[in-house]
């Protein structure tokens, strides 16, 4: 079928010195679109509570689903591209994430909106499961951590326009239009995708599909996300809280296991051997809930206002800001090393001056110095772990990367809600800080591994 095949680039495109940059181009309108929804559905938690009566713990898993969504199907799909295609892959994606957000914009109820989350989560699989590797196999190799810095900082451009774009939207058309909005940029893409991105040179078979694995996985993760909504005030008995966490537990054992014996994994875990590969997905998880974390905790204390849109845009502009310049600014002999450390420590000196603000300038001029240092921090884990995974083996390698995004962006929304349900703004902002030092501690340890 036609349908199932990737279509190659017009000959000019293909032919053309720059075409490693076009490809590495449309790819940011999939990076950007991922992070303009996910910074600009915290914006709406308020009219939801409003509307529909419902407390944080309940408003959140219009997120908490489309992550948990995400995290489940991320390997998996990444998987499946590495064996069918991943142009193929990516493209489709589009118009699943596309489609599925008009119709969150159109959703009746809340039960409604959060399931055509988990449809957008299923889209959004497909294309944040191709993007590092649509990246890192269109530009030479030199060219690696400069094309993903790019990569990063048209990331950071939807986050940065996401807080300041939501809370207009919320203010004046209403929360259907932070959906809505992203039709437009849906067609765009769509388009750039299919005339500018080349197709699969290396493949690997799929063989039998771990669809007990991808289940184990999705259950881990839901029955964790749900007993720490519990805990932060969701109305559950507490026995089904217990419960929730052993199935957890059981869950994420089960899943390791299965994959030791399945003969085609989700996850092959040889992969993750490398001390970069598995300390630095550690780090990446620190990261952006880091990230994340002040998107959520910040319009709970403030209130989503026009005004609060415009200082939470400070942190994903100074991520931009640091992801492009980077590599102009820092000495050459600054290497993946010592970025990781400085852009982990500088985030989480930024979320602990949170704590010591009373102005929205003085809140700003904190969360750039969280965003500058995430912006120099991100692209170089990401780039010392995409590194270490075989080039056979990108798709499944970039899956896990942004697996691990999704489950950092996941926890930072849970465990800010349950900061402060538990012990209040300076809890959530402790927190915050501890994972970015835990993050460079991640740096700091892989790099020592591999160096030994």
């Amino acid at each position: 079928m036609t349908v199932l095949l990737e279509r190659a680039r017009p000959r000019a495109v293909r032919e053309h010195p720059q075409a490693g940059w076009f490809a590495v181009g449309a790819v940011c309108f999939g990076a950007f679109m991922g992070q303009l929804d996910a910074s600009i559905v915290t914006l709406t938690f308020p009219a939801l509570q409003r509307e529909y009566a419902e407390p944080l713990a309940a408003v959140e898993w219009v997120s908490l689903a489309y992550l948990l969504a995400l995290v489940g199907l991320l390997a998996a799909v990444g998987r499946i591209a590495d064996a069918v295609g991943r142009k193929l892959t990516y493209v489709y994606g589009f118009a699943v994430f596309t489609a599925a957000s008009i119709a969150c914009g159109l959703a009746p109820s809340l039960g409604w909106l959060v399931g055509f989350r988990v449809v957008q989560a299923l889209g959004a699989a497909m294309l944040q499961a191709n993007s590092v590797a649509l990246v890192v196999r269109s530009v030479p190799r030199e060219r690696m951590r400069a094309a993903l810095g790019v990569q990063a900082a048209a990331q950071a451009l939807g986050l940065a326009l996401g807080p300041a774009v939501g809370a207009l939207l919320v203010d004046t058309a209403g929360w259907r239009w932070v959906f809505l909005v992203n039709a437009p940029v849906g067609l765009i893409g769509l388009i750039a995708g299919r005339y500018l991105l080349p197709r699969t040179r290396e493949r690997t078979p799929l063989g039998r599909f771990d669809g007990a694995g991808m289940l184990l996985l999705a259950t881990a993760s839901t029955a964790l996300l749900l007993a720490l909504s519990g805990v932060s005030g969701l109305n559950l008995p507490g026995w089904a809280i217990g419960v929730l966490a052993g199935v957890a537990l059981g869950a994420g054992t089960g899943f390791v296991v299965r994959e030791r014996t399945a003969s085609s994994p989700i996850v092959q875990l040889s992969v993750l051997r490398p001390p970069v590969v598995s300390l630095g997905l550690v780090g990446a998880l620190c990261g952006y809930l880091v990230l994340f974390g002040p998107l959520t905790l910040l319009p709970q204390v403030s209130g989503a206002k026009g005004s609060l849109g415009l200082v939470l845009t400070c942190l994903p502009a100074g991520f931009a800001l640091a992801a492009v310049l980077a590599d102009r600014v820092l000495p050459a002999r600054f290497g993946a090393r010592g970025r990781t450390v400085l852009g982990a420590l500088a985030a989480a000196a930024g979320c602990g001056g949170l704590a010591l603000v009373s102005t929205p300038w003085e809140t700003g001029v904190s969360l750039v110095v969280a965003g500058l240092g995430l912006g120099v921090f991100i692209p170089a884990n990401n780039s010392a772990v995409m590194g270490a995974i075989p080039a056979a083996m990108s798709a499944t390698g970039g899956g896990l990367v942004n697996m691990a995004r999704g489950l950092g962006t996941a926890l930072g929304v849970a465990l800010v809600t349950l900061c402060l349900h538990a012990g209040g703004e300076s809890v959530a902002l402790a927190v915050l800080a501890g994972a970015g030092v835990l993050a460079a501690v991640t740096g700091l340890a892989a790099r020592g591994e591999a160096a030994r």
